[in-house]
């Protein structure tokens, strides 16, 4: 298993300060419609609604097709279960607060089908699987500033 957690500061100088709410919007936003947040992200639609903060997605990072299923835990966590794939396991977007400073923690559980736990080509899907998804956490708070900014205008569906 791939476990890996990192945070980044959701405020920087010389950027909009983002609020919780902005920040909780903005991850509920990227869980319907994930393309405007990750870049390397190529196709994500939500394919069934199960409650007003659940839901299921189809989704193709890097060349994958995954079903996901996501649980909305309002204002502080979007929790992200891959359902069918070839990584299965879980992905969180935890908001958190530290000192008055708010933080985006993302940490991912992962077992890659077919490799054996330590291996070689587990170690090294790790090492890019960690670079990439801290780029994505990058770049989606890029996109709340954006929407901050007003460039961009992403909408929140209704549940």
């Amino acid at each position: 298993m791939i476990y890996v957690t990192h945070r980044l500061p959701v405020n920087e100088p010389g950027e909009p300060a983002l609020d919780r709410a902005a920040v909780w919007q903005g991850l509920v936003m990227k869980a319907n419609n994930a393309l405007p947040f990750v870049p390397t992200m190529t196709h994500c639609e939500v394919t069934a609604r199960l409650d007003s903060e659940t839901f299921e997605r189809e989704m193709e990072l890097f060349g994958d097709r995954y079903l996901e299923r996501v649980t909305l835990q309002p204002q502080r966590r979007v929790v992200f279960t891959r359902l069918s794939g070839p990584v299965l396991g879980t992905i969180a977007n935890d908001i958190e607060e530290e000192a008055g400073e708010l933080f985006l923690r993302f940490s991912f559980a992962l077992v890659l089908d077919g490799a054996q736990s330590g291996s070689p080509e587990e170690s090294a899907y790790a090492e890019e699987t960690t670079t990439r998804y801290i780029a994505a956490v990058g770049a989606t708070l890029g996109a709340m500033r954006r929407v901050a900014r007003g460039e961009a205008h992403v909408t929140v569906p209704a549940t």
